[in-house]
């Protein structure tokens, strides 16, 4: 359905530390920049979520916020925990939101310029079953 989306910030080097950490842990990094923007994506991917330096980049109003879809909930903590050693704020640590669903797992951070972004990842955890005595080697 979407194609791309921009965030304007006002420093986009230091947007840039704070993104280029916090999507690496959801598989994410730079596939271009020039001095005006930085536009992030899969590995030799277009980009898929840009900065782009304005000097009057403002958050959007209330209600408004990106999520990024992580492959598991070890890549939301790395989000959280990468995005708040940058300068984000936290606005809610990962953990299980029931009301949301049942394996909707998330954290929220707010960046540099006020913008809201969350990690979630939906799927159940997936555990490892300890091997029946009956399947070991004999």
């Amino acid at each position: 359905m979407l194609h791309h989306l921009s965030f304007g910030v006002l420093s986009l080097e230091d947007s840039g530390r704070l993104y280029d950490a916090a999507l690496a842990a959801l598989g994410l990094r730079r596939v271009f920049e020039d001095d005006t923007a930085i536009g992030y994506g899969a590995v030799d991917e277009e980009d898929v979520f840009c900065l782009k330096q304005r000097e009057n980049a403002s958050p959007p109003g209330p209600g408004f916020h990106l999520a990024f879809a992580a492959p598991d909930r070890a890549a939301v903590d790395a989000f959280h925990a990468a995005a708040i050693s940058a300068g984000g704020r936290d606005n809610g640590p990962p953990g299980l939101r029931p009301d949301y669903g049942p394996h909707y797992y998330a954290a929220f951070v707010i960046d540099l310029d006020g913008h809201h972004v969350e990690a979630v990842f939906k799927g159940a955890e997936k555990t490892l079953t300890p091997p029946s005595p009956a399947s070991g080697r004999g």
